[in-house]
């Protein structure tokens, strides 16, 4: 994913916004700066003949280095292109890229009416690891989460 990228990309991130159901964001970051240093750690594209289909992303949950190996992962697949296993590959490349960078855990929060993606996670090692009650406010209603983990099966854990 690059800055010419960011058009397509902030357009499929406004679609996951709108469905009330993929983000407690309520805008895309205006420039492609903001975005990139959101996701610093890993951010690529799904493309088919030329279309941005989809993309992914890790990043850090703390800048601690106790949590070096941990990081948030962030799938988005453009509404057109749902059902096509897109967010499958793109998950599937996300903790292929996270075994290469040594990172011994993934996390995901998702809401749990967001049940294609919680099946998604949990059919690619994620595991349901916790409830976060009304964690954030969206539209002035409180909104739980479901907190999912995957653990490294190569990363070092000595």
């Amino acid at each position: 994913m690059t800055s010419v990228d960011y058009p397509d990309v902030a357009n499929i991130y406004n679609q996951g916004i709108e469905t009330k159901n993929a983000t407690f964001e309520t805008s895309v970051p205006a420039v492609w700066d903001e975005f990139a240093g959101k996701f610093s750690d890993a951010k690529f594209v799904a493309m088919d003949n030329g279309v941005i289909t989809g993309w992914a992303a890790l990043s850090s949950v703390s800048s601690r280095c106790v949590y070096a190996g941990v990081c948030e992962v962030s799938v988005y697949v453009h509404a057109e292109h749902r059902g096509k296993r897109i967010g499958r590959a793109l998950l599937q490349h996300l903790i292929e890229l996270s075994e290469q960078k040594n990172i011994w855990t993934l996390q995901a929060g998702i809401f749990p009416e967001n049940k294609a993606s919680v099946k998604l996670h949990s059919e690619l090692g994620f595991r349901i690891v916790g409830l976060r009650e009304k964690i954030g406010k969206m539209d002035g209603i409180w909104r739980d989460t479901l907190l999912l983990e995957r653990r490294s099966k190569v990363a070092s854990m000595n």
